[in-house]
């Protein structure tokens, strides 16, 4: 009887068409993630003028999709460690799709306030699934450049979201860029038949020739037989998860893990809610101000796929810090102005920042965690964050509504990327989880014998 280790299995494969799928497959799913977090951005400036909206109103709901993204991070996460992520993945997809779809026939600021709210169940509950879904098939060579790939659909929908809004708004009104929101449903039913199951919850559930048909794809060299003895990392299980999150000296790393996601969201949210605004109010035309919002997804792109790399090199820790940090440093310098070429540059500098080095901490907090806990830890860090991600338009709404000078508003956005550096600072990095800690040392040795 032969022993099959499906971690390892995974670990040492290489990249092929099944971890291509899963990556297309995923790139899809974030990339109208993103499209939601930008589209009411894009919008508010219109809203505003047609329902008679106060700058705290806007703020308010905008704030809507992310309280209940706070609740769908948080149970869906931890849901999907008991019923797997897949099919998690399957409900969170119709929430989002079809209730940001609906937003577009919201005939008063209450029902797209409720539609803005299902959606956000669906959306915080379906990001850290699909990337703990893809830290458990990645080859351990790629774990961070492949989540930071995937990660890139999220800046890929932003941009999409203001362009659509330049094209399609002064046409068919501001309702038709929430109706694209509906193109995932339709892809749903081959979306579900091409992506796997995880392995841990396959072997919980005693699906050994799904296991095994899944692992052969994992790695086309493996043959299995049905009477092989199916080797499971032994873990610490509880019957909550969420304990697990503060057992074996993870209790810091967990907080800390906390206030980054609290803190950068913050930052995220209330920047895509008004950066267009705030730039309408600094002199500049809408259109242009919708050109600032894709400067702020393309310079997470950029930034995602760089700090991706590097991180898989020299560790997540040790780029993210200083990423965050100069995230701070860049809106500072953006409340001062400047040539419209500065302009730009700071806010692509700004959205590498924040929104790229949010990408890279969900893939981070994905590996330093142990695969039982990897969705209720990517799920509660989310739902915290979407607390601060609430604030965010509200606290810019407030803050238009005072009328202080431009530059310290971007101020008051900055702070919360300095909170985020010294959370993540105070990381222990001695606590990553074992499996994980395994495979960076053997890229480290690797990286140093070649």
């Amino acid at each position: 009887m032969v022993k099959v280790n499906p971690a390892e299995i995974i670990a040492n494969s290489k990249f092929n068409k099944f971890h291509l799928s899963l990556l297309v497959w995923s790139f899809f799913i974030i990339a109208f993630d993103g499209y939601d977090l930008v589209v009411y951005g894009t919008v508010v400036p219109v809203l505003i003028e047609e329902w008679n909206l106060t700058s705290v109103e806007a703020g308010a709901m905008g704030s809507y999709g992310l309280f209940g993204m706070m609740f769908g991070a948080i149970f869906f996460g931890t849901l999907a460690d008991r019923i797997g992520r897949k099919n998690v993945i399957a409900i969170t997809l119709i929430f989002f799709s079809l209730f940001t779809f609906l937003c577009g026939f919201a005939e008063t600021p209450t029902l797209f306030s409720t539609f803005r709210f299902l959606a956000g169940l669906g959306l915080g509950g379906i990001m850290p699934n699909v990337i703990a879904l893809l830290t458990d098939y990645a080859p351990k060579s790629m774990k961070s450049i492949i989540v930071s790939i995937v990660l890139c659909g999220y800046s890929v929908g932003g941009i999409l979201a203001p362009l659509l809004g330049i094209f399609l708004m002064p046409t068919f009104g501001w309702e038709s860029i929430f109706w694209v929101a509906g193109l995932p449903l339709l892809a749903l039913p081959l979306m579900y038949k091409r992506l796997p199951e995880t392995a841990s919850h396959l072997i919980r559930t005693g699906k050994r020739e799904e296991l095994f048909a899944t692992l052969s794809k994992v790695n086309p060299g493996s043959t299995f037989n049905k009477t092989d003895e199916i080797v499971e990392l032994q873990a610490t299980v509880t019957k909550v998860p969420l304990v697990g999150l503060f057992k074996d000296n993870r209790a810091l790393s967990t907080v800390m893990f906390w206030i980054a996601f609290f803190s950068c969201l913050l930052m995220i949210y209330g920047l895509n809610t008004w950066l267009p605004k705030l730039m309408i109010e600094a002199g500049y035309a809408l259109n242009s101000s919708l050109g600032f919002l894709i400067a702020l997804q393309g310079g997470a792109i950029i930034g995602t796929l760089i700090i991706g790399r590097l991180c898989d090199k020299y560790g997540s820790k040790k780029m993210l810090v200083p990423m965050y940090a100069s995230g701070a440093i860049a809106l500072t310098l953006l409340g001062f102005g400047g040539n419209m070429f500065v302009i730009y540059l700071l806010i692509a500098i700004a959205g590498a920042a924040t929104i790229g080095s949010q990408n890279i901490v969900q893939a981070y907090v994905s590996q330093y965690y142990p695969a039982y806990i990897r969705s209720t830890a990517l799920g509660t860090a989310s739902g915290i964050g979407r607390i601060g991600g609430m604030l965010g338009p509200i606290l810019g709404g407030f803050l238009l509504s005072i009328a202080l000078p431009i530059h310290l508003n971007f101020i008051a956005f900055a702070i919360p990327g300095l909170i985020a550096a010294i959370a993540l600072a105070l990381v222990p990095e001695k606590h990553v989880s074992k499996e994980s800690n395994e495979d960076h040392t053997k890229l480290e040795q690797h990286t140093k014998m070649s």
